[in-house]
């Protein structure tokens, strides 16, 4: 009898749990473009309910409160950036290093490249220029991660280990340019440097200058090979 039970109300689950699923996943979507446009301290969860046309306690059910929302929020915004899975099949595949960072910073020059950002990059930016308390959940389940499969990248590049401060920095310097053209005005392309529209000439400059720098980076970095050594290639 309990089996029988049991089998009759797992369709009604399943569903309830579907529906629960849909709700939740629409509550984020509508609390994403929210907090794109107004930011955190801004939006509140009616408003977002409202929005969402849900009942005043869905935030609190799903999420436990607007500030468990605007974290989950804040991980999905920058999964729209770059996706964990997508860099962790970037990162293990077999090949050069430097065709995988290409990669990498062309698909962020391209994301800048587009007349309309996703709701996610806006979020991103908001956080960033006026940080709220889930900034440290942020860094800590979607920046780091990340940060440590390019510093991977880059120091295969530079023949350094990926922790090196120069590969530290070298990711700075390669990564920082592709933000500013995200953030960049678009009047900027039209009416002041015309070239930028050029998503792919653009993307191949920036590999030039990325990778000369790497390599002027690593070779300061990297320690004099030893005299016996320099003596024997001498010969």
């Amino acid at each position: 009898m309990a089996t029988r039970s049991s089998t009759t109300r797992s369709p009604a689950a399943r569903v309830q749990r579907t529906d629960g699923s849909t709700t939740r996943l629409h509550i984020l979507e509508t609390a994403g473009q929210l907090f794109a446009e107004r930011g955190f301290a801004e939006s509140t969860s009616k408003e977002i309910c409202t929005r969402a046309g849900t009942n005043m306690a869905a935030v609190n059910y799903h999420f436990g409160s607007r500030d468990g929302l605007y974290e989950v929020v804040l991980i999905e915004a920058h999964r729209q950036l770059v996706s964990m899975d997508e860099l962790i099949s970037l990162a293990s595949e077999a090949g050069d290093p430097r065709l995988k960072l290409r990669a990498f910073l062309t698909h962020l020059v391209e994301m800048g490249s587009q007349p309309k950002a996703p709701w996610g990059f806006r979020v991103v930016l908001r956080e960033a220029l006026s940080p709220s308390p889930a900034l440290p959940a942020l860094i800590r389940q979607a920046v780091l991660p990340k940060a440590r499969l390019i510093r991977g990248l880059i120091g295969g590049i530079m023949g350094l280990p990926e922790d090196h401060p120069s590969v530290q920095r070298g990711l700075l310097f390669a990564v920082l340019p592709c933000i500013v053209m995200t953030v960049a005005p678009k009047n900027l392309r039209n009416e002041v440097l015309p070239a930028l529209r050029d998503a792919e000439g653009l993307a191949d400059d920036l590999m030039r200058y990325v990778f000369a720098g790497l390599d002027a980076i690593a070779k300061e970095a990297k320690p004099p090979a030893p005299a016996a050594a320099r003596a024997g290639k001498r010969r």
